[in-house]
């Protein structure tokens, strides 16, 4: 009887660790290191961003202050902050990166082009399957835990964290951290 419950336990241990995934072998995320998310923004562009020191960088344009914003369509302060990341953008547009990363699983490019219309996201907005995997690990780095409130907007630059947002914020508050990183 205890070999059988001990085979059993064995069995559903293997099973609980063993994991299916529908995901393509080939796909690029899966070829990369754990450092490495490529995010597909909707038009299809792709931007690969490295975590480095404590935050993380956009590899093609490491000088750049990049905004990871981690959002939901369905998200009222969520939508209200995306025409205001969009002015920040256009404004700081050499300096300054926006993403828009959501917490939607399998979300299309059309349910994104929607939103991008409706509510004047100008930056890029990305569909990428690699979108959860970086949403933890930025909710890793910054200690927020697993459930986080939305919108959560995290700066850095060169790599390295300059502060973050959780919750509806000011797109005043935004922007003067923007410009302290700036030297201005």
């Amino acid at each position: 009887m205890l070999k059988k419950s001990i085979y059993s336990l064995s069995l559903l241990v293997g099973l609980f660790f063993t994991a299916c995934s529908s995901q393509d072998e080939n796909d690029a995320n899966t070829l990369l290191s754990t450092n490495e998310f490529v995010l597909k923004e909707i038009s299809g562009q792709e931007y690969i961003i490295k975590k480095a020191n404590e935050g993380f960088v956009l590899s093609s344009q490491k000088e750049k202050i990049v905004i990871l914003d981690i959002f939901a369509t369905w998200c009222p302060p969520c939508q209200a902050e995306a025409s205001h990341l969009s002015k920040l953008q256009e404004k700081y547009k050499d300096n300054l990166s926006i993403i828009g990363i959501s917490v939607e699983d399998d979300i299309n490019a059309t349910k994104l082009q929607e939103f991008r219309k409706q509510y004047d996201a100008t930056y890029a907005l990305s569909t990428s399957s690699d979108n959860r995997r970086i949403i933890n690990a930025v909710a890793t780095s910054l200690n927020v835990g697993r459930n986080f409130g939305i919108p959560l907007m995290a700066m850095y630059k060169d790599g390295k964290l300059i502060n973050y947002y959780q919750g509806a914020t000011e797109e005043e508050f935004i922007e003067s951290d923007i410009r302290k990183a700036l030297g201005k």
